[in-house]
């Protein structure tokens, strides 16, 4: 079920246009930034100001600006169409008469979700090392205001961002996967998948909403961005508790979904 999954949704032009689209953006900044290879970006800090300096640098620079909303956009209609495509396509019936149990159709979507959600991940990443390798070239890793770091200490911290992010994407991919089981449409999950993070992203710019703010997945997305601080130091601790709490509370309406009721009814 996996490989029916992942070649069923993988090789749809809407996905291969979403994840190109992710690429293309690192490409795009890339180009806006090009004259000033080698030299601070303008009189922006952090990652922003540091993107010109190396490809590293112009990746994490990326992630940062698509993490919050065009990432988990993409994730989200990635996740949402596994969740409801058969239901859409009539074909969910034919499955359950096949048969193929449920556990082994939840299993195998599921399995699709992480797949798909790590490709958008690295499409993200890939493109920005890729444009900064061209543009900007392989150079030390530099912290606005600290000392450049090595590249093996670059190294593992844009692996644990990476991570990090990763494992946020899950959470909204399982959102909007049980939204896509639970919705009578796919439009209709991706419309309300897409709706709470606007909604949640919104509410968490809001500084007296903080008893709001702590239970939202959305609030813990970008605090990797702190592992390249002048400290280099990032409590990350928090966020891939609630990251994980999510992603388990989403599997969860997954199960109760697909395993007690026909969504196709």
């Amino acid at each position: 079920m996996l490989r029916v999954e992942l070649r069923t949704q993988l090789l749809r032009i809407r996905t291969l246009v979403a994840l190109a689209c992710l690429a293309a953006v690192p490409v795009i900044a890339g180009l806006a930034t090009a004259s000033r290879a080698g030299h601070r970006n303008g009189a922006q800090g952090g990652l922003y100001g540091a993107s010109s300096f190396s490809a590293l640098n112009h990746a994490m620079a990326s992630l940062e600006f698509i993490g919050p909303l065009l990432l988990p956009v993409v994730v989200a209609l990635l996740a949402s169409a596994i969740g409801s495509s058969d239901r859409d396509w009539g074909t969910l019936r034919y499955l359950y008469v096949a048969p193929v149990g449920r556990g082994r159709l939840l299993a195998g979507k599921l399995g699709a979700v992480a797949v798909v959600t790590a490709a958008a991940t690295l499409f993200v990443l890939a493109g920005g090392v890729g444009a900064g390798l061209v543009l900007f070239g392989w150079h030390p890793f530099r912290v606005i205001g600290a000392p450049d770091l090595s590249t093996g200490d670059a190294i593992g911290r844009v692996l644990a961002a990476s991570g990090y992010t990763l494992l946020c994407m899950l959470s909204i991919a399982g959102i909007a996967f049980a939204l896509g089981l639970l919705l009578p449409r796919g439009a209709e999950a991706l419309g309300a998948a897409v709706g709470f993070v606007v909604v949640a992203s919104i509410l968490n710019g809001s500084s007296v909403l903080h008893a709001v703010q702590v239970v939202l997945p959305v609030h813990y997305w970008q605090d990797w961005t702190h592992l390249f601080d002048a400290g280099g130091t990032a409590r990350l601790g928090t966020g891939i508790a609630c990251q994980l709490a999510t992603i388990v509370l989403a599997a969860g309406v997954s199960v109760l979904v697909l395993l007690r009721r026909d969504p196709a009814a």
